[in-house]
């Protein structure tokens, strides 16, 4: 604890206050020297030059010079070795005998390494040191490069180089040359780049398994310490693990290979080829619990989990191979390889690995032998002369002193292999590893990066020596002024990673620029305000007696922001600044949305795009508005442009409510238009045009009603109702607002909540599932939603409409008689005002009533105009609703009658917080100002701003990619079953969960079934087993888009606790204080209405219903535990395979194959018989035990009237087959259930009778691992569909048989039934393993029934369960929690995590709360933060998909739904002409329904819980290819997999009504 405490402070406070800069004791006094005098390099010449030089542009100009040439000097050269290192490796090549060379495969057909002819000498040492001297021309620089790879031994002298030993061990000749590749040329350059030498970044978060897969995939090269050890030193020579080459290598005599640099990724061992397999031996789900922990360990800096290079290899003898040893999957092992487990050896142990004879007094290198070789000076001594070579090896022996007195270990727990550079020159010597330079300097891995740097480091130099010269800074303010200069500098060579406002862990490139980028920003805010205010050019206006725009509030800006910069240190100490890309987003998304009335954007693309169309839209109304303002006005009269301009802004707000903020949706639409243009319509563009119907049908829809709307707004305006009937409409306007809204949004909730006003014990009004035990319809319309739906209507479309375009008509006639007052304002805020009321009208009357109340009857003289006064304080509630929420939060989670203290910390915290409650208030006031989250430090009572976030708080786009047989090698899934784990395989029923809300949630909303509802608000919905969080992030007019975080089926004691706490009824409680006084009828109790009142979240709905599945799981081992019911299961497994085989459309062309019937002639024998040991008296019925197997007559006995039965049954055109007892048909039956039976018997890998070997074996076969190991059962191969079509498909069928069996034990003996039975789970029941992807596929598609086996392996734990899935309705309780409690808990999770760096699993800040929820929230993170099992994409639903809903307000009024309106009435009109002409005719008979299609009753889509059609067993391959076809990009794409669950519907009927009509 105390070391972690100081790694801390040095690395997070220390850091984030000098801008990077901190003494790390664990790295070498040469690094810390470095950062040392680069830091005071930085603060000290400005500084100087400020206070030596006079004050001139010439010497800001000459030190942004200096910074820019030092800067570029260093990114520069970190870039080139950065380069070298990972381009320096070399793989001999032999240039002599190419072709005929048995090796020459190993080698590979890449060009030489040598660079414009000069030639490499290739060097190896006796502890796989490598060596690579590279020679010049005469008269260049003497350069030369050694790699070394040191390696543990038990003592310093045993890594001496000899060379001459080399040479003649393995018989080079002196002028024998050589030449290398690049070890990246032979693994790929990518792989090379990524896997090897890459620094740790946050790329992968662990749900994405490619990466994890590819750890497990790549070649394994290791050393074998053993043999190495037996070996002579001065003869050890090395190899590289080739898979071409290993079996040949060991069967020829023992002859070197060319040496190689083995892969980064070996392990501690080598094997042949034949052990390929078991080097890879790590599963992906270990490679992601491998990429989690090296995620978390590396956040201490980009260095410490780089990946390092691997030494070389010695030969390993072809008698003595050892054998191969598994991957480590340890976390001591992951550690020690990222930098956490043991510290380096000393620095003269590494020199004596270089050599100690490097100053000719020590054995190691020989001097002559070095010359001989022409290691030194780069060339034969013939060529060069004796003293060149002499002067390389004083220079040596001075390298050995420097690095002597420079290195020092390089940290704790530093990889046992490192990389170590050594440049020799004629005037300087460097020495250093790969890390060495990654902890000296970040890393910049493109060359935008680094002129992007140096562009900020000299920008920061100029702007901020600008500053200093114009005086800004006094005393000792020009010290911090130039420590703030520093460290921004500073920052972009060396960060702080992590960083406190960094949301991830490992190296973070993004926030490496935010210092820099916030201070150019500063300096310039700086230097315009003061500019600004000097001028006095700009004109001051006075708002609510505030002047605005004076030379006083530009000088006060500007000193504000001097103060602010001046601050910088702690201000990135505490994180409250975000990343650039976050700061961009939050800033456009607050601006659009509190100024033009947006809604909440999903990305920085997004909110630049939802902000330029807002401008853009603005921009074309402000034009009318100025027209029409500067046209004349009378008392009753309203020029026609400012109608045309009310009719413009209605119509344009309308249209703007209605369509996401997000552009990939638009262009994914122009993307299928411009397909259809080039009629290249593929199968997944047909289902992008199936699933964009919604969206198109919106658009068709304001394409009528957007005209529609302006037409009736223009009339309404230039009728001057709006002038005439003032001020008495006015009021009747506010007070009609504000009873319909009181009415709508406050009463109506209240009564339909689970505990209303928290006195009430039962819903006033309740849903027809309330009394329900077990739901089994989907929800019913009530009276209640009807009406509150209407309710929204009016007042969406009628009242607040008004009620703007009245306050903008007198606020335009006051503008044109007052010219001051801006007309960009007017249009401003009557797009924002209408905009609002469109997309969210639950807040709205609150804000009309009090600006109403208080701005016309308690405070007039503050009054502007009431379009101002509305505008303004619609801002300001806002605000007031977050510190609201934030308050109750803080409130609710410090109650000290309360608290649960998780930790000992938190104990210690709680009375110190009492005090600082006033600070505490200031910060939230402070935080709901910006926007910021307001967390619990550590999860105590503690509170602390962090930095501003977004609406989506996530700054990443993460979600769970689900683990299959689609994204992982065959090789994997036969061997160790990935994903088995339970939440893996649980993931689905979230996405299942996904899709259902998208058809539903947008309509339930508008129903008042989640109660009241704003853009951020979170709900937790709660089933048996299902516990999501939903996050609704944008609300639009008939749209939202979500994300749903899944949570552990089987959680945590804590996560169970709080569950518990959500789902008991407090009805019950009789409580009042102290005694058990009860309480009155259908009222709570003193002691439950107080408790209600102290929670952070509260039950909107106990019964809300939703489509999905029941989950039943049974054990496998209980059900086969006798050998009566494996007997059972067996005689299925046979009678399934006699069904798939008469029902098989190939079952003539098996029958007159003549492999097939030459492989079964001899069981046509009466005295053949089958005793293979896998058959067993206790399980298989037809066993004979006197012939001590089983023959076809004892086969026939049981089974032969099944067969016939079977082909009976048979549909075909053609001849019937023949099914007597030695017909080919009942042979084939019969060698099909031996190949059965025996398949199973070789997948359990024992012929025991136990119950573990049979459960594996059963569980192999059903996820589809047939292995044929038998001669007699090769005949199978002639047609595959044998074991796919007839075999695969049985042995799942008669698991489904058995289990039917316990509910009818007996009604399966009649063929008859079983037959039918067997079809009937055929057509309707999809039986998979869940690895498959049409398991996924169905689910998707709602497929009535699943069924699977499944094997769990967790926590220790070895079993089998069989999942039976069944689709219903499943009721869910919804709880709303307080949103600013959900965002503090999330932020403080990350700052712990990320920043504090608390890895414990079982710390404070994750115990239960019931209070706040606090367990279900921060487990609810995006992984590694937290651990959900799902985490959805962003998602939208749309309104027209909800049926309920539809029959309320009717079809989207488009222009193909008043066409066929239009021809029905026609039609209906003349039927009824024709009937009433005819004597005795009824109106009635002749009409045939023609009216079904009228507006409101548009061709019906299916409700949301209504279900997909049922596919088939024999459509699987379909399901299978749709499954193919599912995209997760975007919320966008996102919808194209949810259409695929009902294209069945959507397909033909385009014209089907999916947006809500509007009146």
């Amino acid at each position: 604890m105390g070391s972690q405490a100081l790694q801390i402070l040095r690395q997070g406070v220390w850091a984030s206050l000098t801008g990077g800069w901190y003494v790390d004791p664990h790295q070498s006094t040469f690094s810390n020297c470095f950062h040392l005098y680069l830091w005071i390099f930085l603060l000290a010449f400005p500084f100087l030059l400020y206070m030596a030089l006079p004050s001139s542009i010439v010497v800001a100009g000459s030190y942004c010079a200096v910074v820019a040439v030092f800067f570029t000097a260093i990114k520069v050269v970190n870039f080139r070795l950065h380069a070298m290192f990972d381009l320096g490796e070399i793989v001999e090549k032999r240039q002599a005998s190419l072709t005929t060379d048995p090796q020459r495969v190993e080698e590979g057909d890449e060009g030489s390494g040598a660079h414009d002819g000069s030639q490499h000498r290739y060097l190896k040492s006796s502890k796989g040191q490598l060596c690579l001297c590279k020679p010049h021309h005469r008269g260049s620089s003497h350069l030369a490069f050694i790699i070394l790879s040191p390696r543990k031994r038990g003592t310093a002298g045993s890594s001496s180089f000899d060379c001459g030993s080399y040479r003649r061990r393995h018989g080079h000749s002196r002028g024998q040359r050589r030449d290398y590749i690049p070890v990246r040329s032979r693994l790929g350059a990518k792989a090379y780049s990524e896997s090897l030498f890459e620094d740790s970044s946050d790329e992968d978060d662990g749900s994405d398994m490619s990466a994890g897969s590819s750890l497990g995939s790549q070649r394994r090269f290791s050393s074998d310490d053993e043999d190495d050890d037996e070996e002579d030193d001065s003869s050890s020579s090395t190899s590289c693990y080739s898979p071409d080459l290993a079996n040949a290598s060991i069967a020829s005599p023992p002859v070197p290979p060319p040496p190689q640099l083995p892969s980064p990724s070996e392990v501690d061992s080598v094997g042949p080829s034949h052990s390929r397999s078991a080097q890879r031996s790590a599963s992906t789900a270990s490679a992601k619990t491998h990429a989690r922990v090296l995620s978390m360990d590396g956040a201490g800096g980009g260095h410490t989990s780089t990946g390092t290079l691997a030494s070389t290899l010695l030969p390993l003898p072809a008698s003595s191979t050892p054998a191969p040893r598994p991957l480590t999957i340890s976390k001591s092992d992951l550690e020690a390889r990222t930098g956490h487990s043991e510290p380096f050896p000393r620095a003269h142990h590494r020199l004596d690995s270089l050599g100690g004879s490097w100053a000719g007094n020590q054995t190691g290198w020989r001097a002559g032998e070095l010359l001989e070789e022409g290691a030194v000076g780069g060339e034969h001594p013939d060529d060069r002369g004796e003293g060149q070579a002499k002067t390389v090896l004083q220079i040596l022996g001075v390298a050995r002193k420097v690095a002597q007195s420079a290195l020092r270990p390089t940290g704790p727990a530093g990889p046992t292999r490192q990389v170590r550079l050594i440049i020799f020159c004629s005037f300087f010597v460097i020495l250093a590893y790969k890390l060495t330079f990654l902890y000296l300097c970040c890393r910049n891995r493109r060359v935008g990066e680094n002129v992007f740097a140096v562009v900020l480091a000299s920008l920061v130099a100029f702007l901020g020596f600008l500053l200093l010269l114009q005086g800004f800074f006094r005393d000792i303010w020009v010290f911090q002024f130039c420590l703030v200069i520093a460290s921004c500098q500073y920052s972009l060579l060396k960060s702080v990673q992590p960083d406190a406002a960094s949301p991830m862990h490992g190296h973070n490139w993004i926030i490496v620029y935010s210092r820099p980028v916030y201070f150019c920003l500063c300096c310039v805010l700086i230097w315009v305000f003061n500019l600004a205010g000097d001028s006095k050019s700009l004109q001051p206006f006075s708002l609510y007696g505030i002047t605005f725009f004076s030379a006083h509030f530009l000088l006060c800006a500007r000193d504000m922001l001097i103060v602010f910069i001046l601050c910088f240190p702690a201000i990135f100490l505490f994180g409250l600044l975000p990343q650039v890309n976050t700061f961009l987003m939050c800033l456009l998304e607050q601006v659009d949305m509190h100024v033009f009335g947006g809604t909440a954007t999903t990305s920085p693309l997004s909110s630049c795009y939802s902000l330029l169309r807002s401008m853009l839209v603005a921009a074309l109304v402000y034009g009318f508005c100025l027209g029409a303002i500067n046209a004349p006005w009378g008392d009753a009269h309203v020029p026609v442009l400012f109608s045309v301009f009310c009719g413009l802004l209605l119509a344009l707000s309308y249209h703007l409510s209605r369509q996401s903020s997000d552009p990939t949706i638009l262009w994914s639409k122009l993307q299928f238009l411009l397909s259809l243009l080039r009629k290249e319509i593929s199968g997944l563009k047909t289902l992008m045009f199936i699933c964009s119907l919604l969206q198109k049908e919106i658009l068709h829809s304001d394409l009528v009603m957007c005209p529609l709307m302006a037409i009736i707004t223009f009339a309404i305006s230039a009728s001057t109702v709006f002038i005439a009937l003032q001020p008495a409409l006015s009021f009747v306007l506010y007070i009609l607002a504000g009873v319909v809204g009181f009415l709508t949004h406050y009463l109506l909730p209240q009564l339909r909540k689970q505990l209303p006003w928290f006195c009430l014990a039962h819903p006033v009004l309740r849903s027809h599932e309330y009394s329900q035990f077990e739901v089994r319809d989907a929800a019913q319309l009530m009276w209640f939603e009807k009406l509150y739906a209407w309710l929204q209507c009016v007042e969406k479309y009628f009242i607040y409409p008004a009620v703007v375009l009245n306050s903008l008509t007198t606020e335009a006639h006051s503008v044109s008689q007052n010219p001051d007052k801006p007309a960009l304002f007017i249009s401003v805020a009557g797009m924002k005002l209408l905009r609002s009321s469109f997309c969210v009208p639950s807040q709205q009357y609150v804000t009309l009533c009090f600006t109403v109340l208080f701005f016309q009857f308690d405070y007039p003289r503050f009054s502007e105009t009431f379009l101002l006064d509305y505008y303004f304080m619609s801002i300001l509630f806002s605000k007031l609703w977050d510190l609201l929420y934030k308050l109750r939060f803080v409130l609710t989670y410090i109650a000290p009658w309360q608290i649960t203290w998780g930790s000992a910390f938190h104990a210690f915290a709680q009375p110190f917080a009492v005090p600082h409650s006033a600070m505490l208030f200031v910060q939230a006031v402070f935080s709901a100002l910006f926007s910021t989250p307001l967390n619990p430090v550590l999860g105590s009572a503690v509170f602390v701003t962090s930095y501003t976030r977004p609406v989506k708080f996530w700054e990443r786009d993460y979600n769970t990619k689900r683990v299959d047989h689609s994204n992982t090698r065959l090789a994997t899934q036969l061997d160790r079953n990935p994903g088995a784990d339970d939440n893996n395989l649980n993931s689905i029923f979230y996405e299942h969960l996904t899709r259902s809300l998208q058809h539903s949630l947008c309509g339930d909303l508008l129903l008042g079934r989640w109660g009241n509802y704003s853009t951020g608000d979170c709900f937790i919905l709660a089933s048996d087993y299902l516990n999501a969080l939903v996050h609704i992030i944008e609300i639009g007019n008939g749209l939202v888009t979500f994300q749903l975080r899944g949570l552990e089926f089987r959680g945590t004691y804590c996560q169970q606790r709080e569950v518990e706490a959500i789902t008991e009824g407090v009805e019950e409680d009789e409580g009042c204080c102290c005694c058990e006084p009860g309480h009155l009828p259908h009222m709570l109790s003193f002691n439950a209405a107080f408790g209600q009142r102290w929670l952070a979240w509260e039950v909107a709905a106990t019964k809300y219903v939703l489509e999905g599945y029941s989950i039943s799981d049974n054990n496998a081992a209980s059900m086969l535990q006798v050998f009566d019911l494996r007997k059972i299961l067996i005689t299925y497994y046979v009678k399934s395979i006699i069904y798939y085989v008469s029902r098989s459309p190939k079952l003539e062309e098996w029958l007159s194959n003549e492999t097939v019937q030459e492989a079964l002639r001899p069981c046509l024998s009466a005295s053949y018989v089958d005793s293979d040991p896998t058959f067993n008296l206790n399980i298989d019925e037809d066993y004979d035990h006197r012939a001590s197997g089983i023959t076809p007559t004892s086969f026939c006995m049981v089974y032969l009237d099944w067969i016939q039965y079977c082909n009976s049954r048979r549909q075909t055109v053609s001849k019937p087959v023949d099914s007597e007892r030695d017909s080919p048909l009942v042979t084939l039956c019969f060698g099909l259930c031996i190949l059965g039976r025996r398949a199973l018997g070789t997948a359990s890998h024992s012929m025991s009778a136990s119950l573990e070997p049979f459960l594996y074996g059963l569980h192999a076969l059903f996820k589809g691992d047939f292995r044929i190991t038998s001669p007699r059962d090769e005949w199978v191969f002639a047609d595959m569909d044998l074991l796919n079509r007839v075999v695969a498909p049985g042995v799942r069928m008669s698991l489904k048989l058995h289990q039917d069996h316990f509910t009818s034990p007996d009604e399966y003996e009649d063929p008859v039934v079983l037959y039918d039975a067997i079809t009937a789970n055929e057509e309707k029941m999809l039986i998979s393993h869940e690895g498959d992807p049409v398991w996924r596929s169905a689910i998707l598609a709602n497929m009535p029934s699943l069924l699977a086996l499944r094997h769990v392996m967790d926590d220790g734990s070895d079993e089998y369960k069989i999942i039976m899935l069944n689709k219903r309705f499943l009721s869910f309780r919804v709880i709303k929690v307080n949103r600013e409690c959900v965002r503090g808990l999330w932020a403080g999770q990350q700052q712990e995590l990320v920043f504090l760096r608390n890895r414990n699993p079982e710390r404070g800040s994750i115990q239960n709360a019931k209070q706040a929820l606090r367990n279900m929230i921060n487990s609810s993170c995006d992984q590694p933060i937290g651990y959900p099992i799902y985490v959805s994409p962003l998602t939208t639903s749309y309104a027209g998909g909800h049926t309920q809903l539809r029959s309320v307000w009717g079809g989207p009024v488009s222009p193909h739904n008043i066409y066929t309106w239009l021809i029905s009435s026609w039609d209906r009109l003349q039927k009824g002409c024709g009937a009433g002409c005819n004597s005795g005719g009824n109106i009635e008979d002749s009409d045939c329904g023609g009216g079904s299609t009228s507006i409101s009753n548009n061709p019906v889509v299916h409700p949301p819980q209504s279900t997909a059609p049922a596919v088939p067993q024999s459509q699987l391959t379909t399901v299978q290819s749709l499954g193919k076809a599912h995209i997760q990009h975007s919320h966008s794409q996102y919808s194209i997999e949810v259409m695929q669950s009902s294209c069945h519907h959507f397909g033909r009927q385009h014209s089907s009504a999916v947006a809500d009509r509007k009146p």
